[in-house]
């Protein structure tokens, strides 16, 4: 009989054992936010009459379905690697019907393929959603999470939750060196609109703040002149397009003084910015080192460097992903996004500034500046 009622007293104990220990992991889940372009669109625009989608095959050939989801990868994009590193479920496209309940505390992308910091990027692709309406979506957001959860585990939440926003890009290749003589490229000079992007960059970033985000990652534009895209269009010897490598490297350094200066304003850290440009040229000028066979051919497409028109069905599709760098004619692919991530999480100064997302994921999140 004794024994009876030790063993139950254990099973008790060891009852609520689990459940605080359940209860721990609940409370320290950290919800994930994303903005921006189809660098970190996952899905959002399978739900938009847009030509700018990754809803048909081959996209998604290395996802466990097999089957397309609305990334431009031909699996995991950035946002799924950070996920995975904050020990969460990938987040769902805002416009999921899917994304209710529950789901909610994981989080939301926002991002849509096409967009950039100036709302005249990506005109041609018509139906996207633009920078302030992304914005618009997180506050409708908060707006359903306080009716599930309260106002004030809302606030908790967005205050404790990591954003990502990599938005810049399209400035570029979709807008300002879209065609010869594009209406930005005769109102600016080259340095002049970068000056300008930086100071309407400044802007999103301030309206995050506004809406509650303390704990931001910003990312940079890549090397833009290396993307197959480019080198099929602009450099038939197979060198990064010099024009666009010099907005990339104008963008960037501007990038990380313009956050720095509001890290200032604020009184704390909210504002990480990654090298992005730095990042990618590891293994765009080595591929080899990270077990890449190229770095200028894309796996899914044609033309040269496969890097003309979309990718179908009908175009070249490499039988092992995993030694390509980029996926497409412009976004990387599975295993690049991961070395990228890796370079977020891990990197030194060199990629991140002022310091690595693990860093900055561990530092005291009270701040509510």
């Amino acid at each position: 009989m004794a024994s009876s009622v030790v063993l139950a007293s254990w099973m008790v104990l060891l009852l609520v054992l689990v459940m605080a220990i359940s209860t721990t992991q609940v409370e320290a889940a950290r919800a994930f936010f994303v903005f921006g372009d189809s660098l970190v669109d996952n899905g959002n625009n399978n739900f938009l009459a847009t030509t700018a989608r990754a809803d048909a095959p081959p996209y998604g050939i290395d996802t466990p379905s097999r089957r397309p989801t609305g990334r431009f990868s031909n699996g995991k994009n950035i946002p799924d690697f950070i996920s995975d590193a904050l020990g969460s479920e990938p987040i769902l496209p805002y416009l999921s019907p899917k994304l209710k309940g529950n789901k909610l505390l994981v989080g939301a992308n926002f991002a849509s393929a096409g967009i950039g910091i100036l709302n005249d990027t990506g005109i041609q692709f018509v139906n996207i959603i633009r920078m302030y309406k992304q914005l618009k979506y997180f506050k409708q957001y908060q707006a359903r999470l306080t009716d599930l959860v309260g106002y004030d585990e809302t606030q908790r939440i967005v205050n404790d939750a990591l954003v990502l926003i990599t938005v810049g890009g399209n400035d570029f290749v979709n807008n300002y060196f879209l065609v010869p003589f594009s209406p930005r490229s005769l109102q600016f000079k080259l340095p002049d609109y970068v000056r300008y992007l930086i100071s309407e960059y400044k802007k999103l970033l301030m309206s995050l703040h506004d809406l509650g985000a303390r704990k931001v990652l910003v990312t940079g534009t890549g090397p833009m002149g290396c993307v197959p895209a480019e080198l099929a269009m602009r450099s038939p010897s197979g060198q990064c397009a010099p024009r666009l490598q010099e907005a990339s490297e104008l963008f960037n350094p501007q990038l990380v003084e313009m956050t720095n200066g509001l890290n200032d304003e604020y009184g704390a850290n909210i504002f990480i910015v990654s090298n992005t440009n730095q990042v990618a040229y590891d293994f765009i000028y080595n591929p080899g080192a990270y077990g890449f066979t190229t770095s200028k051919i894309a796996c899914c497409g044609q033309g040269p460097y496969n890097g003309l028109g979309l990718c179908t069905m009908l175009s070249n599709i490499c039988p092992n992903r995993d030694e390509y760098a980029f996926w497409d004619a412009f976004h990387p692919s599975e295993r690049a996004n991961g070395i990228i991530v890796d370079r977020l999480l891990r990197g030194s100064i060199d990629y991140m500034s002022p310091m690595n997302l693990s860093t900055f994921l561990a530092l005291d999140t009270t701040t509510r500046t």
